[in-house]
């Protein structure tokens, strides 16, 4: 009986290949978040862009660290060894692209890249926009239903790299150490239930320090309010249950809106059309 169970055990990490072209490699990948703490050193062969779209980890590079979460790009450089936490329950879900080497060059600002033969990013994270997060879904969903050939879909992913990277669509953090982790505290506090209404005082005393000082901070490093960060994460949240999910009130109240109405004013806002359009373009129906 033991070995049954333990043959039925779902994986801590499971890997779905979406898309392998001489382009691109597009990859789902599915975590429990079983590990609370740092997990022992891992990296990876090749330079990735990984687009978290459910949950949230903390990814350790050194003495640095990034929140990855929906609002976010994570690079992970080749050979470059990192660490994982969750410190938040719920495990995660993330699409990961790898570009062919004169392509990422060709897509990428000089800036963002390291002085090195091997292609590198300075940065282990930028702040994409609502267009890119979009693209993240749109591409997700079009590949895992099967209704995306490949020259579309490498399309499409060219247009999200190029987004992701562009100078004007994305933003880069600098900030203190200090200043950069009450930052990820708060994000923590958010994406810890992203139903919850929040007051900027609950924030602000879960991560120890005042209402003010973190509106300030978190304006700084993020170039984004905190109460638009978090309706970021939501609609993004959104974006990935849309696919599945038919009753847009319910999901509506699930994500912490209001109401339907209010759920699909700020959808449309951010994305420039209505869940339901989303939907059908998503699933082409």
């Amino acid at each position: 009986m033991a070995q049954k169970n333990e043959s039925n055990r779902v994986p801590e990490i499971a890997v779905r290949s979406l898309l392998k072209s001489p382009t691109v490699t597009i990859r789902d990948t599915y975590c429990q978040g079983n590990c609370r703490h740092k997990s022992i050193e891992e990296c990876t062969a090749t330079t990735q862009l990984v687009f978290p779209y459910r949950g949230v980890y903390v990814r350790h590079l050194g003495h640095d660290q990034a929140v990855a979460e929906a609002n976010q790009v994570l690079f992970f450089n080749a050979t470059e060894g990192y660490r994982i936490s969750h410190p938040v329950q719920g495990g995660d879900a993330s699409l990961t692209l790898v570009i062919s080497e004169p392509l990422l060059r060709e897509l990428a600002p000089s800036t963002f890249l390291r002085d090195s033969a091997t292609l590198a990013f300075r940065q282990q994270r930028r702040r994409i926009d609502a267009r890119a997060q979009v693209l993240v879904a749109l591409l997700g969903h079009s590949l895992r239903h099967n209704i995306s050939e490949s020259l579309e879909a490498e399309s499409l992913a060219l247009t999200l790299v190029r987004r992701a990277l562009g100078l004007h669509t994305t933003h880069g953090a600098g900030a203190s150490v200090g200043r950069q982790l009450l930052v990820d505290r708060a994000k923590l506090v958010l994406t810890s239930d992203l139903a919850r209404r929040w007051t900027l005082a609950e924030i602000a005393t879960e991560v120890r320090c005042s209402p003010v000082y973190l509106t300030q901070v978190f304006q700084q490093v993020e170039a984004l309010p905190l109460y638009r960060y978090q309706l970021q994460l939501r609609l993004a949240r959104a974006l990935d249950l849309l696919a599945k999910d038919d009753d847009l009130t319910t999901l509506s109240l699930d994500l912490g809106f209001s109401s339907h109405s209010h759920f699909s004013a700020a959808f449309r806002q951010a994305y420039g059309r209505s869940p339901s359009e989303f939907r059908r373009s998503a699933l082409r129906r």
